[in-house]
């Protein structure tokens, strides 16, 4: 592999068009960096400089390596730099992938906090109600709150389960009775989550019962659902942490108290490291113990 020295004097010496200057910059000797420069002039075998009394200037061949060379030099050193900065568990930027209800809701006090714990650490955060690539977007982790994950084209560690179940404004049952078993919910009632009908499971004891809701209104967002619910509009399935402030006021109320609904799994995806860069891994463990002290997230 080249040394990349004799090429990041040469550039010195182009850009300053002076071998007394860049060698001022290198904090190198003016000998040195004419020695070195010559040097490699050898070893391509091509004039790259013209050195007068005044000034110096490039040759055509000069012109070429450094705008050939200029920009790779600088990508590497980029590169460099964030390579470094993976490596340390302190200091860096991270690039998270959130969905849209959770990132609104949770991530404004985890940011506070973390940033309050790391100020050398530069958070963007990329909100969105779709399955993102993580390896093609750049993505440093993804939280995903779904099924038990499946995708096998990133790594993943479970954090904790989300308890999530039926609810309703009470001003619906004004028009329509009121369920007590799964068996009793209008499907044309039940909005789904998503891109299209949605598979509502339940559970009470050693019963099982599955309900397929509609397609009146479907929607990929939490928080729209909700609102559509607290106008009185029909029922949705949706995660505690969406749904507290409204149930406690009275605005929404829980449906089929008496069965569970399958809850999610809060997880965090990762590319497909060989081993997690420690400025990851500091995010991701101050994550947990953040959500340890939420409502509406299930750690036993």
């Amino acid at each position: 592999m080249m040394d990349l020295k004799p090429i990041r004097v040469f550039l010195k010496v182009a850009r300053q068009k002076s071998f007394a200057q860049a060698a001022r910059n290198l904090r190198m000797t003016p000998a040195s960096v004419t020695r070195i420069v010559a040097r490699l002039e050898t070893d391509l075998g091509q004039q790259l400089l013209v050195r007068t009394s005044r000034q110096v200037a490039l040759t055509s061949s000069g012109a070429l390596i450094a705008a050939r060379y200029g920009p790779v030099i600088a990508e590497f050193d980029r590169i460099s730099v964030e390579l470094e900065r993976s490596m340390l568990p302190d200091r860096g930027t991270l690039t998270i992938s959130t969905p849209m209800s959770f990132g609104q809701r949770v991530m404004p006090r985890l940011a506070r906090a973390f940033g309050d714990a790391y100020p050398a650490i530069e958070l963007r955060l990329h909100m969105a109600d779709r399955l993102v690539d993580i390896v093609s977007e750049g993505i440093d982790l993804a939280i995903r709150i779904s099924a038990p994950p499946t995708d096998k084209s990133s790594i993943w560690r479970r954090i904790c389960v989300i308890p999530r179940r039926v609810i309703a404004a009470p001003t619906l049952f004004d028009r329509t009775p009121r369920p007590t078993a799964p068996d009793d919910l209008d499907p044309a009632l039940c909005m789904s989550y998503g891109h299209g009908p949605e598979t509502w499971r339940f559970r009470q004891g050693a019963l099982k019962r599955d309900v397929t809701a509609g397609t009146a209104i479907v929607c990929n967002n939490g928080d729209v659902l909700s609102a559509l619910a607290v106008s009185g509009t029909g029922l949705a399935l949706l995660p505690d942490f969406i749904t507290a402030p409204d149930l406690a006021t009275g605005a929404l109320e829980p449906v089929l108290p008496d069965w569970t609904a399958s809850p999610l799994w809060l997880a965090v995806h990762y590319p497909p490291y060989e081993t997690l860069p420690p400025l990851v891994a500091t995010f991701t463990d101050f994550f947990e113990a953040f959500l340890r002290d939420l409502d509406g997230f299930d750690f036993a």
